[in-house]
């Protein structure tokens, strides 16, 4: 294709009638610029610039199509010579989680769930229409790329904060519908930058399955834990204690809150919510404890079971306190996946039940992998350099 001009106007593209088509332009645009600033850098220079640490150079565009929940997007892609093939990261990257929805929803189709659901779920996509041959190549394609990601090496870094999370999706197995805990894991490095370590499909959040989680780290070498972050499920704790015995255990202060606040009435739990606060406030143990103490006491006639809970789990919410005062914010809970796990339950929720586990481990898969490219994007460490 002979060559034309990165810097086509917005006003070029603007051709449709409503927001969707303008939406749909300026993306276009966007990628088009973008592409132009990644063919610099992989070419070390600019349109007939010479010098001497040029790659290679232009030859054309190559026309290419993405279907998004926009609909199909048309640009062209420059093409190289005398140089490594010029591929698009931003596509690569945006494409993925695109994949996943797809295989899922191909994948339903072909095992027989209803036509109209899929139907649904396909016009939420932009109107897709795959054979299953196809179906077959994109999921072989992006199996290889999670596999990847998921077995890489962490033995470069100190992982010195790890959060565990977990949600559930309906999957069918033998012919039944199932509940499969997705198990995520996130870490924070001595570099202060966080990152996606792996996740799995589990019957439950039972000891044995996090164990096979830790263990899979443990042997792809992540060391120097000092604090792991989770909400209160035993399961965790006991795989913890068990591979991980030098390290911490946080238990999440927005989750115990959340549970005590289920123990009581409605008209009750704002006050219950501010008294729990008050002990989190608190930056010495001591005196946390002692407020801890004063809370129970004063809801152990009208919430025996809140009385329980202050007793038995608020000393594993209070391990946070023996960490510099800077750092409680960001390590007190699982607030720094909560945001991921609701982006997860968006995707998810548009395919509903997911044929088989492959279709889910693909789809919760490649957005966790976006995720961890966002992370590695950021300009700011997770926690400042006086951290």
């Amino acid at each position: 294709m002979a060559a034309r001009s990165e810097y086509s106007s917005f006003e070029d593209l603007l051709q449709g009638e409503n927001e969707q088509d303008h939406l749909k332009a300026m993306v276009e645009v966007m990628l088009r610029q973008i592409m132009h600033e990644e063919v610099l850098r992989h070419l070390e220079a600019g349109p007939y610039e010479r010098t001497s640490s040029r790659k290679g150079h232009r030859n054309g565009y190559k026309k290419r199509s993405l279907n998004t929940r926009l609909g199909k997007l048309e640009f062209e892609v420059p093409q190289v010579r005398g140089a490594q093939p010029y591929r698009p990261a931003l596509f690569e990257r945006w494409q993925r989680s695109e994949r996943a929805l797809l295989v899922a929803c191909a994948e339903m189709y072909y095992l027989g769930v209803s036509t109209r659901k899929v139907s649904h779920v396909l016009e939420q996509m932009g109107g897709f229409s795959l054979s299953a041959a196809t179906v077959s190549k994109v999921a072989a394609e992006l199996d290889e790329k999670l596999e990847e990601f998921r077995s890489r090496r962490l033995d470069d870094q100190k992982w010195l904060y790890v959060f565990v999370d977990a949600r559930y999706e309906k999957v069918r197995h033998a012919g039944k519908i199932v509940s499969r805990a997705v198990l995520i894991v996130a870490g924070i490095n001595d570099d202060r930058r966080r990152e996606i370590l792996t996740w799995r499909l589990g019957d439950s959040e039972s000891e044995q399955t996090w164990s096979g989680v830790f263990s899979e780290l443990k042997r792809r070498g992540l060391k120097g834990m000092e604090l792991l972050i989770s909400d209160d499920h035993k399961g965790i704790e006991a795989a913890m204690r068990r591979h991980f015995p030098d390290a911490s255990w946080q238990q999440c202060q927005t989750h115990f809150i959340r549970n005590a606040l289920s123990k009581v009435s409605y008209r009750d739990r704002k006050e219950l919510a501010e008294d729990l606060k008050a002990i989190f406030r608190l930056s010495d143990l001591e005196f946390a404890r002692e407020a801890g103490r004063e809370v129970a006491a004063k809801w152990e006639k009208k919430a025996a079971r809140v009385t329980k809970q202050i007793e038995d789990r608020l000393e594993y919410c209070l391990t946070v306190t023996e960490f510099p005062s800077r750092l409680r914010r960001r390590l007190k809970s699982t607030n720094m996946l909560e945001r991921q796990m609701r982006e997860i339950k968006r995707r998810t929720r548009v395919v509903g039940i997911f044929p088989n586990e492959a279709a889910c481990d693909r789809l919760v898969g490649a957005i966790l992998i976006e995720l961890h490219e966002q992370w590695q994007c950021e300009r700011a460490r997770y926690f400042r350099v006086e951290e």
